[in-house]
Parts: structure tokens; C-alpha cells; sequence
């Protein structure tokens, strides 16, 4: 219950806001994780990934819940980590939900190679819409 009422502000933090009163809310990475995932459809452009959050949230994969990589995270680490947009918060920081590392393995399977800004990668698609995964070299 308590999920639904978290917002983010335009400046990044996460605040709990109920109707009789609100606070804020620290965070260490994002607020939720997914947990598992079901593509529906047939592969390749037209399936539609979804996936459960820890908070029983589904989020369909698709131009309003893309997929996103910290692309900032040193390749000798883990690599990537993916992320999916949950729903808008305020200004540039949305909600998201950080993919489970067991999820991660499953979306990896149905990776294909594709192209973003003319440099190649591995990316799924969900909704007729490529989403990066990895790059390579």
C-alpha cells in the first residue's frame, strides 16, 4: 500500500506522502527490484517483456517503462546494471525498479545483437522498441 504513495522530487529524493502527512525517505540505490519477468507475444520486435517488482508492481517494458543501464559502472565490476522505469517522478528522475541479478541471466537469453548511435550492442526488444543491454567492444 505503502508503495503507491512514493514519490521522487525534482531534485532526486525520495519522499513518502500520504494524505495526512509526508516525509522523506532514504534510498540507497532505487526503492525496487525486479523479481521476476514474463515476455508474452512472439520474439524478437513484437513481444512485450514484463516484469513483477518486489512490491507485486507489473511493469510492462515499452516507450513509457524502458529499460535502462548505469553505463557508468566500471566493465571489471559487473557490468551494466539494468534498470526499468516504474513510473514518472518529478522533473528528470523517475522511479525505477534495479533487475534482479536471476531476472538479469533471463533478459540476457533473449538478447540480440543491434545497434544504438551507430555503435554496436546487445539490447531485447519489448513493444517494437530496442533497448541496450551491453555493449561491445
Amino acid at each position: 500500500m505503502f508503495s503507491s504513495m512514493l514519490t521522487r522530487d525534482s531534485e532526486g529524493t525520495y519522499w513518502l506522502k500520504t494524505p495526512m502527512e509526508s516525509g522523506v525517505i532514504q534510498v540507497e540505490d532505487v526503492p525496487y527490484i525486479a523479481v521476476e519477468m514474463d515476455f508474452r507475444g512472439s520474439c524478437g520486435r513484437h513481444q512485450t517483456l514484463c516484469f513483477r517488482t518486489n512490491m507485486d508492481e507489473l511493469v510492462c517494458v515499452g516507450p513509457e517503462h524502458p529499460i535502462a543501464c548505469d553505463w557508468d559502472r566500471p566493465l571489471d565490476e559487473c557490468g551494466a546494471i539494468p534498470y526499468v522505469h516504474v513510473r514518472n517522478g518529478e522533473g528528470d528522475f523517475p522511479i525505477q525498479a534495479r533487475i534482479s541479478r536471476s531476472v538479469h541471466f533471463e533478459l540476457a537469453a533473449l538478447a540480440v545483437q543491434g545497434h544504438v548511435e551507430g555503435k554496436p550492442c546487445l539490447g531485447v526488444w519489448s513493444q517494437d522498441c530496442f533497448f541496450p543491454l551491453s555493449r561491445q567492444p
